[in-house]
C-alpha cells in the first residue's frame, strides 16, 4: 500500500469524508482505479444510509452484499455512528483492504468477513445494500480482477439466493439498490424512494 505521510495520517475523520479522491486514498493506486466503475459514490452511500437508518431507529445492522474495499460500509458508518454496518465480501483481498481503510479511520461499528453470501444468514441483519455486485459475472462487463469464476450461471444462480433469502425477512426490512436494472425484488416490497433516476431504490418490506 501507498506509504501515507504522518500529515495524512493526523486528517480528522470528517476530512477523510469530505470528498470521495480524498477517501480513496485510504487505498492503493490500483484500487483507486477502480472506484469509479466499482466502488459507490459517497452521495450515494449518504442518501442510501439516510435511508436504512432513519433517525429514531439508529441501533440497527446493515449488510452491504458484495462489500469490495468497503467503501459504502466505511460512509455508513460515519454517517450513522450509531448503527453497525458489515460487508460480505468473497476476495479476502479486497476484505484486507477494507480492513486496513477502517483501522486508519478507527470506525468501531464497521465489520467486514470474507464469504461467499450464499451462505450466509441475512437473519442476523435488519437491512441490506446491494450495489449488483453479481453483474461482472455476466459476459463482457467490467471485471474488478480475475480471481473469481465469473459466468451467467453464476449471476442467475447469486440472484436466486438473495431473492429467496430477501423474501424470507420480516416486514419492517429495508434494502436498497443501485444500478440494478433487471434484478427482481421478492413481493411484500414496496419501493418507496428513487434518486439518480431510477439508478438508486429504495425498498421497504410491508
Amino acid at each position: 500500500m501507498e506509504e501515507l505521510t504522518e500529515g495524512s495520517r493526523a486528517i480528522e475523520v470528517d476530512q477523510w469524508f469530505s470528498s470521495d479522491a480524498q477517501l480513496h486514498r485510504l487505498y492503493p493506486r490500483p484500487i483507486q482505479i477502480l472506484a469509479e466503475k466499482h466502488w459507490t459514490p459517497l452521495r450515494i452511500a449518504h442518501l442510501a444510509t439516510r435511508f436504512l437508518v432513519p433517525y429514531g431507529d439508529e441501533n440497527v445492522k446493515v449488510l452491504d452484499i458484495g462489500s469490495g474495499v468497503g467503501k459504502f460500509c466505511l460512509a455508513g458508518g460515519y454517517y450513522r455512528p450509531r448503527a453497525s454496518f458489515f460487508g460480505v465480501e468473497q476476495r479476502k483481498h479486497l476484505v484486507n483492504h477494507a480492513k486496513t481503510a477502517r483501522a486508519m479511520l478507527d470506525l468501531q461499528n464497521v465489520h467486514f468477513f470474507a464469504m461467499n453470501v450464499t451462505e450466509l444468514d441475512f437473519r442476523q441483519f435488519d437491512h441490506f445494500y446491494f450495489y449488483n455486485s453479481f453483474y461482472e459475472n455476466l459476459l463482457d462487463t467490467s471485471k474488478i480482477d480475475e480471481t473469481i469464476i465469473c459466468s451467467p450461471h453464476l449471476y442467475n444462480y447469486y440472484n436466486r439466493v438473495l431473492y429467496k433469502k430477501l423474501a424470507a425477512m420480516p416486514p419492517g426490512t429495508r434494502v436498497v439498490t443501485f444500478h440494478c436494472v433487471g434484478v427482481k425484488i421478492p413481493p411484500g416490497y414496496l419501493l418507496v424512494e428513487e434518486h439518480e433516476g431510477t439508478l438508486l431504490q429504495c425498498w421497504l418490506k410491508v
